[in-house]
């Protein structure tokens, strides 16, 4: 397989309105994060992934651009994100902006132009429909963030689409013009010095023409009409050709409801559209029927299976993102680990497999230190408009019991990720010297920077671990993969071979002593212990300790 920085990369997702406060208004902004790359350069990363740092008016948190070409005033200038872009490049980092082109904000000039009139030259960037007589919007889709996909506008009488927000209208890929400005925009930043995007809900730019309903009554899913649509790998070659293979840069693409066969169109290395995707199957193990909201106990069985599934089927071709937790998603540690006894040593279980799996590792901010969810009491606490609009919805408007569906917030809300950075056992967690826009989660005394950094045994240190072991051993990178034990309740095995160095790595996801037998491949063979999350005194070859992670090296 062909060599690539962007293989052979860390990356490290900043949300910038939690990550650290420099002014003391309480919101994260672009000088904290500068204040803070010597603690990213010490921790290892290469790649810095910006959440949206563009002018937005934060009805979604800065995924709601108005102006792609300035910096929100909350988060600073363009003189300071040039800092942060310098400071990264001076330390050996690269800088990879988010890419939010699906939808702009509706505060955004190409809107307010859309919108004037019927035969504005920006009407067409846009998609409008006449409803279907009445107050009947011009199809039945479901917006991703409850309601109606569509939103009435006096101004010309007709409807726009907002597959999210009715503040974030979907723009019209299908418009040569538009595909066009954002060329140019994207290109803006390249010339800037950005080193990559990561590109938002990319696979939804193209819509099925005729925007047919999605079922006979009611409001219709929608998806199959607008997610990887028939246009959309066409628009990717021709952004792939016209900008991106002009640079040396990574890219991945945010691609809900991907298969694996879907993924490999997006990333085959003869595709020449992206390098890598964000899948979500995986995100879904614990989802039941209906939608995310309904939680279900997820199975080991189930996790392996889809992580297998990905890792095989990614194999030859394209190449795979790895992660358990984003700004989207609740923290890793309460998810698929035990945030409570265990938290250290499963944190730093979970760790091991995404930084042993074939593929490129996202590490969200926090994650490096164990950070878990948040459970607020009161719907008040919370600041997500995914939440509140759900909330809204099935208990304010609906018969929803207020209890259960809290319970569902605080298993898969989104805040979960977003609460502050916890930087020391000060005040705000050291994040800042205000009001925090969103409250800190409580255990930040025992949970931060500061803490984990003094300890040599810490989570952080942990990473740092994984990490130059990644930069000093290829088979981390360019191994095969093959599973072991692929039935056990228990243990999640695999190998990963290159040339002659074969590492095994096993994995206890459960909080109880787990038998490790091998097959005769490797039973009888002599192995090292190359990094493991508990001290060797104490070590049975045969068996894992509650949410052990060992990584052998086999000398066969």
């Amino acid at each position: 397989m062909e060599r690539a920085w962007w293989k052979e990369a860390v990356v490290y997702q900043i949300y910038p309105r939690s990550f650290k406060d420099s002014d003391g208004d309480g919101v994260g902004d672009i000088q904290g994060i500068v204040s803070k790359l010597d603690y990213l350069q010490e921790l290892g990363v290469d790649v810095i992934w910006l959440s949206p740092v563009y002018k937005s008016p934060n009805d979604d948190n800065g995924y709601d651009i108005s102006d792609y070409f300035e910096i929100m005033d909350e988060f600073g200038t363009m003189q300071d994100w040039t800092q942060l872009l310098d400071g990264l490049h001076e330390r050996g980092m690269k800088l990879l902006m988010d890419l939010v082109v699906n939808h702009t904000s509706d505060e955004h000039a190409w809107f307010a132009e859309s919108r004037s009139s019927r035969d504005n030259p920006y009407r067409d960037y846009y998609i409008w429909r006449p409803g279907k007589g009445g107050n009947t919007p011009p199809n039945n889709w479901r917006s991703f963030f409850s309601g109606s996909a569509w939103k009435y506008d006096d101004t010309t009488g007709e409807y726009y689409l907002h597959l999210f927000s009715k503040k974030q209208p979907d723009l019209n890929w299908d418009n040569p013009k538009l595909r066009q400005s954002v060329y140019e925009m994207m290109t803006f930043w390249l010339d800037k010095g950005v080193d990559g995007f990561r590109m938002d809900v990319i696979n939804l730019i193209s819509k099925v023409p005729g925007l047919p309903d999605d079922g006979e009554d009611g409001l219709g899913d929608g998806s199959p009409y607008f997610m990887n649509g028939p246009h959309v790998h066409d628009y990717l070659r021709e952004m792939n050709e016209q900008v991106l293979s002009k640079y040396d840069v990574m890219t991945v693409g945010e691609t809900p409801g991907v298969s694996v066969e879907e993924a490999l169109k997006y990333t085959g290395a003869d595709r020449k559209e992206l390098q890598m995707v964000f899948q979500f199957e995986h995100m879904d193990v614990d989802a039941g029927e209906g939608d995310k909201w309904t939680v279900i106990p997820w199975t080991l069985q189930k996790l392996r299976g889809v992580l297998h599934k990905w890792q095989t089927g990614l194999a030859e071709d394209g190449w795979n993102s790895l992660y358990l937790n984003n700004h989207d998603q609740p923290r890793m540690v309460s998810r698929f680990g035990n945030d409570g006894e265990y938290r250290v040593p499963s944190a730093k279980m979970l760790a091991t497999l995404l930084h042993t799996l074939k593929g490129t590792p996202y590490i969200y901010q926090g994650e490096e230190l164990g950070m878990t969810n948040i459970q607020f009491n009161s719907i008040e606490d919370y600041r997500d408009i995914e939440i509140l609009n759900m909330y809204e919805e099935r208990v304010t408007q609906g018969n929803a019991d207020p209890g259960t569906i809290m319970e569902a917030i605080h298993a898969k809300g989104r805040d979960n990720a977003r609460t502050p950075m916890q930087w020391n056992a000060g005040p705000n967690a050291g994040f800042t010297t205000g009001t925090p826009w969103i409250r800190i989660n409580p255990n930040y005394k025992e949970i931060n920077a500061e803490a984990s950094m003094s300890d040599p045994d810490s989570v952080f240190r942990y990473y740092q671990r994984l990490i130059a072991l990644r930069k000093q051993n290829p088979v981390m990178v360019y191994g095969d993969y093959q599973l072991m034990l692929q039935d056990h309740e228990q243990i999640y095995a695999y190998t990963r071979t290159l040339g002659e160095v074969v590492w095994l790595i096993a994995l206890n996801f459960s909080e109880s002593a787990a038998i490790l037998e091998l097959d005769d491949r490797y039973s009888g063979m002599k192995r090292e212990l190359i990094i493991g999350n508990y001290p060797e005194d104490g070590m049975e070859p045969e068996k894992l300790r509650p949410y052990e992670a060992r990584v052998y090296r086999i000398f066969t």
